[in-house]
């Protein structure tokens, strides 16, 4: 199985290789292979336009922050579990340590202002939100997907919760660079779909 080349523990391909099979299970619609490598390119562009933050922790954080996805409220908590104990023996305790707070973190995106590998980490994962307006419809259509057993009234009136919890936010972006660069079109994008989600009330 091919891996995305951001992978960073060339010596253990076969947790890598488990991971992609957690990506890439059928019933994931937007939290799937492409997120992940969406997020990795992300972290990427960060680091080339000069964030400072420790690479593999941050790059192991992303690769296990969706490991587990069913859309349960427990699922970041479980991929931090998982990350603990695949990585235990294979990385530093310390790196292990930081990795599961790193996944826990994603479940609010809400790093401290000196937590520089949270502030990437969280702004990667919500650079979706600031896709061109096509991307950011087939993000939205696949997170309806990925809910498909709610009641379509439940996943408005969850959806909208979601998104004016993102507007409420100070800021989207906690890194200087994401939020020169995607704040402006992300606010762009969320409102627009809530205002959909308004109308078809």
């Amino acid at each position: 199985m091919d891996l995305p080349h951001q992978w960073p523990l060339p010596d253990s391909p076969d947790l890598g290789e488990d991971l992609v099979a957690a990506y890439t299970d059928p019933t994931r619609h937007y939290h799937d292979l492409r997120h992940l490598t969406e997020v990795l390119t992300q972290l990427d562009e960060l680091a080339a336009a000069g964030e400072l933050f420790p690479d593999l922790p941050v790059t192991l954080a992303a690769w296990f922050h969706d490991a587990v996805y069913d859309g349960e409220r427990d699922a970041e908590e479980r991929s931090a579990v998982w990350a603990e104990e695949a990585l235990r023996g294979l990385v530093p305790d310390d790196v292990v340590t930081e990795v599961v707070r790193l996944v826990r973190l994603t479940e609010t995106h809400d790093p401290a202002d000196d937590d520089p590998a949270g502030r990437a980490l969280s702004d990667a994962d919500l650079a979706i939100l600031a896709a061109d307006e096509a991307r950011y419809a087939e993000y939205a259509a696949a997170v309806r997907a990925e809910y498909a057993h709610l009641s379509d009234e439940d996943f408005r009136i969850g959806r909208t919760q979601v998104l004016e919890t993102l507007l409420d936010k100070e800021r989207l972006f906690r890194t200087e660079y994401a939020y020169r660069r995607w704040e402006v079109a992300a606010r762009t994008n969320v409102r627009r779909e809530l205002a959909g989600w308004h109308a078809s009330v």
